[in-house]
């Protein structure tokens, strides 16, 4: 019987990175002149970058040449770097660890299937790299979520049918591309905002060991 393995997006999920990324985004938006909201940001998760800032041209009404663009999404990215620099374990989110430790102990797979292209220096940082069997992130990629690619990858380095993949997820894209690849997927954060997760859960303090023999094969 193949055993299960498990998936983690990282963003929301693991840590929390989106405050970094909101205020390297509003200092970008500002800087061409235009306000950028909290409530605005929301449209962001689990979206690639070159999305985002399509995304926030829009908002902005602002025109772009393809030379502008590249120099704005370098620009994005160089802040959003210079604001998580000092990230330590502090920026784990509530009992993330213990569900690790936990499944580790039962050797169970794990990886990282995040848009990022930052995910392996912030898993360094947050001391949690050693944990993941595979790193699957914005570089290894070509089409973002909701298609399933990044999942698809992350199974295929576990040597884990897609089938028996459990997904983490806390953006609607992300629960969309779980569903597609016929992974399970845990919806993490506010249930009513991914109502298609088979699971859903606001953090890991409400999972269980239980929950976690339930679905693990």
């Amino acid at each position: 019987m193949d055993k299960s393995a498990f998936i983690f997006d990282l963003d929301g999920v693991i840590v929390d990175t989106a405050k970094y990324h909101y205020l390297a985004w509003k200092k970008l938006a500002n800087g061409l002149g235009f306000e950028f909201t909290k409530e605005q940001n929301e449209l962001f998760k689990g979206v690639s970058r070159k999305r985002c800032l399509e995304i926030l041209l829009d908002i902005g009404n602002v025109d772009a040449t393809q030379d502008q663009f590249d120099t704005w999404m370098v620009k994005k990215n160089e802040d959003y770097l210079s604001y998580i620099k000092d990230m330590d374990e502090s920026e784990i989110l509530p009992d993330v660890v213990q569900a690790l430790d936990f499944l580790k102990d039962r050797q169970v797979p794990m990886a990282v299937g995040s848009a990022s292209k930052n995910a392996r220096p912030i898993l360094e940082k947050v001391k949690l790299l050693s944990y993941f069997d595979a790193i699957v992130d914005g570089t290894d990629v070509t089409k973002a979520k909701p298609d399933p690619e990044v999942f698809l990858i992350a199974s295929d380095r576990m040597g884990a049918r897609p089938e028996n993949c459990i997904v983490f997820e806390d953006a609607a894209a992300g629960i969309e591309a779980a569903n597609v690849a016929g992974m399970t997927s845990i919806g993490m954060g506010n249930p009513e905002n991914l109502p298609e997760a088979d699971y859903n859960f606001r953090d890991f303090s409400e999972i269980s060991e239980e929950f976690l023999k339930e679905i693990t094969v």
